[in-house]
């Protein structure tokens, strides 16, 4: 079974804000679908979060290497783009579409074996899992309505995070954070995610650690990107003393860019995005390295139906899962598949058991937020 076409897929026209501070529009292009398709008429979907343009850029690096190859050999045939494209890649853009490829050859190799991908990945520890609800912060009033329409959702737990969060001053922070815990009640999981990835990050350990005590008396279930994604120094110092859990490293590309974040101790929570950190085979890779060093893995998902996809099979497939992140409202979760995301009663999402990564595009659907298409052959 060789890999004969694949086809990039720009997303655009209901893209959701991201909560950087020039805002982003619904025809910005932030997230892109990959296909793969193979000689014996299987095909594989996979996602990149990142532009259809740098995909599309990486992708004409990478067809040489990809054309012809196995497209049942994951891990192979995506260890050897990586290793070839070093000198132009090395992480970036090129480790997102590298990303997007990887999951979309798991996707095919679960269809050819009539397996899901989860059990390929070495097998079930569950069924179902805890979506978080991914929102940004707001007003108090507009905050409690968007709350209130996440819980009314059927979502149990819920990640709030940016602007204006950290951007004024410490009695606004705590003022926010008291309105979720209120509106909610203490049946929902409350998460904050300060952004210290946005540009010029003006807050140091200090603040994070003064935060992370006004934190605990809200019960928060963990602290995410409280300081820039480099400050590995500080990560290790808070970390060291906050009474919450911190979380970080969404960001990161590659297995070798965390493992001093994982021997270091340097969050509580790891956070690798597998539709820019490598796929789901370096994901994995990075599950069993937090398993081993008792860190905690929860994967970053401010995507897509097909990263969602990517998320719930692998948070099958480790021990250590306790949730998924799921953006919501997000038409391109909500309004791209064949069958919808439902959330259960107890705030679960089941885990998809057919084969590959258990749900399908509906190409009509798609053609209301597909950009302009590649395809290489």
């Amino acid at each position: 079974m060789r890999i004969v076409e694949v086809e990039v897929v720009p997303l655009t026209g209901a893209t959701v804000d991201g909560g950087w501070p020039q805002g982003h529009e619904p025809q910005e292009n932030l997230h892109t679908l990959v296909q793969i398709r193979t000689d014996s008429g299987i095909y594989g979907w996979g996602g990149c979060f990142t532009s259809g343009t740098l995909v599309e850029g990486a992708v004409a690096l990478l067809w040489p290497l990809l054309k012809g190859q196995s497209g049942v050999e994951p891990e192979r045939v995506s260890e050897t783009l990586r290793q070839a494209s070093f000198w132009q890649g090395r992480g970036g853009a090129v480790e997102h579409a590298i990303s997007g490829l990887d999951i979309a050859l798991w996707d095919i190799m679960g269809k050819a074996c009539g397996q899901p991908v989860s059990r390929l990945l070495g097998g079930n520890y569950r069924d179902r899992i805890k979506p978080y609800g991914s929102i940004l912060f707001d007003e108090p009033e507009a905050l409690s309505k968007t709350l209130e329409s996440v819980v009314a959702r059927g979502f149990k737990a819920i990640k709030m995070g940016w602007r204006p969060f950290g951007r004024r001053n410490r009695k606004f922070d705590e003022l926010l954070v008291r309105t979720a815990r209120e509106t909610v009640g203490d049946g929902v999981d409350l998460m904050v995610d300060a952004g210290g990835s946005e540009q010029f990050w003006p807050h140091g350990t200090n603040w994070a650690r003064e935060t992370a005590k006004m934190l605990a008396d809200y019960n928060i279930t963990w602290f995410e990107e409280p300081l820039p994604p480099d400050d590995i120094e500080g990560y290790i110092e808070l970390t060291r003393v906050s009474p919450v859990p911190i979380a970080g490293c969404e960001v990161l590309t590659r297995r070798q860019s965390f493992l001093p974040w994982i021997e270091r101790r340097a969050v509580d929570i790891l956070q690798p995005d597998c539709t820019k950190n490598g796929g789901l085979s370096e994901s994995r890779r990075l599950a069993w390295m937090c398993f081993d060093h008792n860190i905690g893995l929860v994967p970053h998902g401010w995507n897509t139906a097909m990263g969602l996809a990517a998320d719930l099979q692998f948070s099958a497939a480790i021990p250590q899962a306790r949730y998924v992140e799921h953006l919501t409202p997000c038409a391109y979760i909500d309004d791209l598949t064949t069958e919808p995301f439902t959330i259960d009663a107890e705030g679960n999402l089941k885990i998809p058991t057919s084969p590959g990564l258990g749900v399908d595009i509906d190409l009509g659907k798609l053609k209301r937020y597909a950009g302009k298409r590649t395809v290489f052959r």
